[in-house]
């Protein structure tokens, strides 16, 4: 009547469609339904511009990238009169209101339509009906790494896209132009990686409750950047067993020296391996880097239990030499070795003949109430030094440990031949 189309002109809760809408009938179809509903799946063609990968964790085992997702499918429900043959193109505004490809990312965490100054949607509508949906989007992934050979890995890593919604009888998804489907830009680049390739490829997915769907693949390749960890893990570990060997070629009676030194490179070491550890994810396997400071570690322990062993034969044959010297004059008694680990100075036996039992060249622990006995410690004192600096080398040698003279060789080797195998068998 009349009256009920007054009504429905005086009615501010209708909005009149807008002029492009009234082009592509908007109003005349119901969207809620794919195209072709109830016949063959409609195909619906993906092609994807990697912008940049923003980051990769080790510790999340994930990645982010941003990139251009566009689809490409037919809708003759907005197919136009166009004298000219042109497309129309339009924001995000239209996307609620006709149908769109509900594809999803597979495996991943987050993920967000950038929205700066606007939403980055563009649809583009054909005469005849085709359709070109493009977004620009950001998404975090997982990617399954495997570390057995970091630092010296190379990780595949995998971005999925799939429909949520229809299975391969309603929708078929595949790659627009095969394998040019995928571009990248020339300038992405990241710290600790190489980005060795980039493919596209498409499989099928099966779940029990819906059915199998189209899957497609976006593979990338990266190998990891070796000389950071060069310089902040292996470099160091070397100087570190490096420098435990210079107790090979220290007095084995410079008790403080060799334990020290010891103590040091040991340290040193385990807080290499502590920073190593605290930046990657706690794996059940060994890792390659673990294989190499644990090793690196383990020579650096044997030089300590090394000058163990040569400190305690050292006493032994010490204190045979001076029983069949008969030098040993009671229990109290203290030789070199023991006296060298009391006061921690140099006591060489042969130079100490000399001097009472209790002498020490470093501390006078008792007080001489003879001016006899003094002048004859100074005397000895000096003489003592004038010989120590015209024959250190030779006292070195002579104070050397079979076990030192073994080792300066047998540690080397081993370690050079370790590092040869270690790099021949990861690189």
């Amino acid at each position: 009547s009349k009256r009920e189309i007054k009504m429905r002109k005086l009615d501010s809760t209708k909005v009149r469609p807008l002029k492009s809408e009234q082009l592509l009938h908007i109003e005349d179809h119901d969207f809620a339904l794919r195209p072709g509903f109830g016949g063959s799946p409609i195909p619906v063609g993906i092609d994807v511009q990697v912008e940049s990968i923003d980051s990769i964790s080790e510790v999340d085992m994930d990645f982010t990238m941003t990139l251009y997702l566009r689809h490409y499918w037919k809708d003759e429900r907005l197919s136009f009169r166009s004298n000219k043959n042109k497309s129309m193109t339009f924001d995000g505004r239209l996307i609620k209101k006709i149908w769109v490809p509900d594809v999803f990312f597979v495996h991943s965490k987050r993920s967000f339509i950038h929205d700066t100054t606007v939403e980055n949607i563009m649809l583009r509508v054909f005469p005849d009906g085709n359709v070109l949906f493009s977004l620009r989007i950001t998404v975090s992934a997982m990617c399954f790494m495997d570390f057995s050979r970091f630092p010296l890995d190379t990780q595949n890593c995998s971005l999925e896209l799939e429909s949520y919604a229809y299975n391969e009888d309603d929708l078929m998804l595949y790659w627009k132009h095969g394998n040019k489907s995928l571009s990248t830009d020339e300038h992405i680049s990241l710290s600790q990686f190489f980005i060795e390739e980039f493919s596209a490829s498409s499989g099928l997915a099966f779940y029990s409750s819906t059915g199998w769907y189209n899957r497609l693949f976006i593979n990338f390749a990266l190998r990891r950047h070796i000389f950071f960890f060069v310089l902040q893990t292996y470099f160091p570990a070397m100087l570190m067993v490096m420098l435990s060997w210079v107790s090979f070629w220290i007095d084995r009676r410079a008790v403080p020296a060799r334990v020290s030194l010891g103590i040091t490179t040991v340290l040193t070491m385990s807080t290499i391996m502590t920073g190593v550890s605290a930046s990657m994810p706690q794996v059940s396997y060994i890792k390659a880097v673990d294989v190499y400071l644990w090793i690196s570690f383990l020579f650096v322990f044997l030089s300590v239990i090394e000058y163990a062993a040569v400190n305690y034969l050292t006493t032994i044959e010490e204190r045979k030499q001076l029983k069949k010297r008969g030098k040993a004059s009671g229990m109290y008694s203290i030789d070199a070795v023991q006296a060298m680990a009391f006061d921690g100075c140099f006591h060489d036996t042969d130079m100490d003949l000399d001097l009472a039992p209790f002498s020490d060249p470093c501390e006078e622990s008792e007080t001489r109430t003879s001016d006899t006995n003094i002048s004859n410690v100074d005397t000895t004192r000096l003489r003592r030094k004038r010989s120590l600096k015209g024959n250190v080398g030779r006292i070195i040698l002579q104070n050397n440990h079979v076990i030192d003279t073994y080792s300066r060789i047998i540690f080397p080797s081993v370690y050079i031949v370790f590092n040869f195998f270690y790099w021949g068998l990861y690189m």
